[in-house]
C-alpha cells in the first residue's frame, strides 16, 4: 500500500512536469494562431491568448469581420505553414515606454501595458516568432515553432474584453494541442462523446432543470425530476454527516455589510458578490446588506452564540446553504457556472491537536462519496499562497500561512495521500485542497474542496476555554465534499450520460401495460411499489408496447415492468433492466425486495 502511494506520488510529479511542458507548447500554439490570423486578416486588434485546462484561446477584434468554420480551416493551414518553417521564438525585455510605442494602435495591448505600469512595472517582455509576429507576453514558450505538436482549432465564440459585458465583444478562437497525434485523436473523440453527454442537453430532455429570462441568467429552476436528485443527494449527505458527528444548522440568505467586512469577504470577494442593498431602518439609520456569497461567516456567528470549552470541540456545523455570486454573464455555463447555488457546506471548529484527524476524516468522506458515484480517477490539489499576494489576495500573515501549509502538507504525507501542490491559488484566509475528478469519459472537473482557516475565527473573536481556563482561538476547516447541487449534478449528468443509478434516478420503475384491459392490475402493482417508497410511473397511453419501451429507454428509467395476460394470471411482472435487457418474469414482492436493496445500498 505504501509502495503504491509512493509510485502514485512519483507519477503525479512526472505528470506535473509533462503538464508544464504541454502548457508551454499550447501557449506557443496560441501565439502561432495569432500570427496566422494576422497574416490572413487586415487591421486585427489582438487581446489575450492564454492557455486553459484543455488547450488555449486567443481573443481578437476583427471589426465587422465574423469568423466562420471555413475561416478556422484557413487559419489551421496557415499555422501548419508557420510550424513547418521552424521559426525561432525569442524573448525580449523592453521598457514600458518602448513597449507602448511598439504596440501603438493595438488598444488592448496598450491598456494591458498601462495597467502593468500602474502596478510599478518598469519593463515588460515580448515574444517574437521569427520576423512575422511579436506579442506582449510573460511566457514561457518553446524555442521554435517546430516544437509545437499536433493541434486542432475547435470553435469560435464571443467574449467580452476582460469578461466585462460593458466592454466590446471580441471573437475568441479555442484550440488545443498535444504531444502526439494519438492523444489529440483521443481528445477529439472524447469531445464528441462529451457533446452527447452535455448536461444542458440531457437536463432539458430529462426535464431536470430550466432557466428563464424573467427569473434571470444563472439562476436555475429545478423541475420535479431534478428536485428528486437534489433530495437524494441531501439525504446521502445527511446520513454521512450524522454518522460523522455533524450538527445541522440553518442560516439566512443575506447579512449586514459589517459581518462581511470582518470576515474579509469585503473587500477580498467584492467582485463576485451581488451589489449592496441599502435599507433605511425605523430609526432612520441606513444599513447595508449583501446576499451571502459564502456560508462561513454565518456559521461563525452560530459558533459564537454560546460559550465553548475544549471538551465541546470539535464542533461540526453543517448546512445545505444557498449562496449567491455575481458571475459575469460571459462566464455563465449551464449548471457549472451559476449565480445561485446550494452548497454542501460545513465548518469544523477544532483544536490544533484535533486538526490532523479532522482533516483526514473529511478527505475520507470524499473517498466514500467517490466510491458511491463510481469516480475512479481523482487527485488532491494543495493550493498555497504567494508572497506577492499578501495583503492583496491573501490575509497578510506569512508566518501563519507557512505554518498552516506545512500542517496540511505533513498530514497528506503522513496519511499516504497523493497530492500535487500549486502556488498562488489558496483561499484568501488559508490553504485549500481542491479535489480534481475525472468523469467516465475522461473529462476533468474541480468538484470538492477542503480549506483551512487560520485567520477569520480570530477576526470574529471566536474562542473556547482550554484545560487551564484560558481563551484559545479554534482552527476552522471549511469543507464541501459534495460541492454544490448545481456543479455536482452537472458533473453526474455527464458521468452517467443521464442513466443515473437506481437510487438516484428520478423515476426508478415504469410500468407498461400491454393494453387497457391490464390497467387495473398495473395500478395495483404501482400502488404497492409506491407504498414501499419506490419512485414509480405508469404509462397508460394508447401507444404500442414497442413505443412505450422505446420511450422508457429514452427516459433512461432503470427498470421497465411489462404487464400482459401472462403476468396478470401469474400475479407477476416481466422485468426489463436498462443495461441487461429482459430478465424474465418475476414475483412482484421479490422484485420489490431486490430493488429496495439496490436503492438502500446505493448500488
Amino acid at each position: 500500500m505504501i509502495i503504491d502511494a509512493c509510485l502514485l506520488i512519483i507519477n503525479l510529479y512526472f505528470m506535473s512536469q509533462q503538464n508544464l511542458k504541454l502548457d508551454t507548447m499550447r501557449h506557443s500554439a496560441s501565439h502561432v494562431m495569432a500570427a496566422a490570423v494576422k497574416a490572413l486578416f487586415k487591421d486585427v486588434k489582438f487581446a489575450i491568448g492564454p492557455t486553459i485546462d484543455e488547450g488555449f484561446y486567443y481573443d481578437f477584434d476583427l471589426g465587422k469581420q465574423t469568423l466562420s468554420a471555413e475561416d478556422l480551416s484557413k487559419i489551421e493551414a496557415k499555422m501548419q505553414e508557420i510550424i513547418k518553417a521552424d521559426l525561432p521564438i525569442k524573448r525580449e525585455e523592453v521598457s514600458v515606454k518602448d513597449a507602448l510605442k511598439r504596440v501603438k494602435g493595438q488598444i488592448y495591448k496598450e491598456e494591458l501595458i498601462k495597467d502593468l505600469e500602474k502596478e510599478g512595472k518598469k519593463k515588460v517582455s515580448f515574444y517574437s516568432i521569427g520576423d512575422i509576429f511579436d506579442d506582449l507576453c510573460l511566457g514561457p514558450h518553446v524555442k521554435s515553432t517546430k516544437e509545437i505538436g499536433p493541434f486542432k482549432l475547435l470553435r469560435v465564440s464571443g467574449a467580452y474584453w476582460r469578461g466585462d459585458e460593458k466592454n466590446k465583444m471580441l471573437q475568441r478562437i479555442y484550440g488545443t494541442a498535444f504531444a502526439t497525434q494519438k492523444e489529440l485523436d483521443e481528445y477529439l473523440k472524447m469531445l464528441v462523446e462529451a457533446e452527447k453527454r452535455d448536461h444542458r442537453k440531457i437536463g432539458k430532455e430529462m426535464k431536470l432543470f430550466t432557466f428563464n429570462d424573467l427569473v434571470g441568467p444563472g439562476l436555475p429552476l429545478w423541475l420535479p425530476n431534478g428536485t428528486v436528485l437534489i433530495e437524494e443527494l441531501e439525504k446521502l449527505a445527511k446520513e454521512h454527516e450524522l454518522a460523522g458527528g455533524y450538527l445541522r444548522v440553518k442560516t439566512p440568505h443575506l447579512a449586514k455589510e459589517e459581518m462581511y467586512k470582518i470576515s474579509g469577504h469585503l473587500p477580498y470577494y467584492v467582485d463576485t458578490m451581488f451589489p449592496p442593498m441599502v435599507m433605511e431602518e425605523d430609526n432612520g439609520q441606513k444599513v447595508t446588506y449583501y446576499l451571502k456569497a459564502m456560508n462561513c461567516p454565518h456559521h461563525h456567528m452560530i459558533f459564537a452564540a454560546e460559550q465553548r470549552s475544549y471538551r465541546d470541540l470539535p464542533v461540526r456545523l453543517a448546512e445545505y446553504g444557498t449562496c449567491y455570486r455575481y458571475e459575469k454573464s460571459g462566464e455563465l455555463f449551464g449548471l457549472m457556472r451559476v449565480r445561485s447555488m446550494q452548497m454542501n457546506d460545513a465548518h469544523i471548529y477544532c483544536t490544533e491537536d484535533q486538526f490532523a484527524s479532522e482533516f483526514l476524516a473529511v478527505i475520507d468522506l470524499y473517498l466514500k462519496y467517490f466510491k458511491i458515484f463510481g469516480i475512479d480517477k481523482y487527485v488532491m490539489r494543495l493550493s498555497t499562497h504567494s508572497k506577492e499576494g499578501l495583503g492583496k489576495k491573501y490575509i497578510d500573515n506569512e508566518k501563519l500561512w507557512l505554518k498552516t501549509e506545512d500542517m496540511v502538507r505533513n498530514i497528506l504525507k503522513k496519511g499516504k495521500i497523493p497530492f500535487v501542490e500549486v502556488a498562488d491559488e489558496a483561499a484568501f484566509y488559508g490553504p485549500k485542497i481542491d479535489v480534481q475528478v475525472w468523469s467516465a469519459i475522461g473529462r476533468e472537473f474541480t468538484l470538492a474542496t477542503n480549506q483551512v482557516d487560520f485567520a477569520v475565527p480570530e477576526r470574529f473573536g471566536l474562542v473556547y476555554k482550554d484545560n487551564e481556563g484560558k481563551d484559545q482561538t479554534p482552527i476552522c476547516i471549511h469543507r464541501a465534499p459534495l460541492s454544490t447541487h448545481e456543479r455536482l449534478i452537472g458533473f453526474l449528468i455527464e458521468h452517467y450520460a443521464g442513466a443515473f443509478p437506481t437510487w438516484l434516478a428520478p423515476v426508478q420503475v415504469k410500468i407498461l401495460p400491454v393494453s387497457d384491459k391490464f390497467l387495473e392490475y398495473a395500478l395495483e402493482v404501482k400502488n404497492k411499489m409506491f407504498s414501499q417508497g419506490i419512485r414509480v410511473d405508469l404509462d397508460d397511453s394508447a401507444e404500442s408496447l414497442g413505443k412505450k419501451i422505446r420511450t422508457g429507454e429514452q427516459e433512461k428509467v432503470p427498470y421497465l415492468l411489462i404487464i400482459g395476460e401472462k403476468e396478470v394470471t401469474a400475479k407477476q411482472v416481466a422485468v426489463r433492466q436498462r443495461v441487461k435487457g429482459d430478465l424474465g418474469s418475476q414475483d412482484v414482492d421479490g422484485f420489490i425486495k431486490q430493488i429496495k436493496d439496490e436503492i438502500l445500498n446505493r448500488k
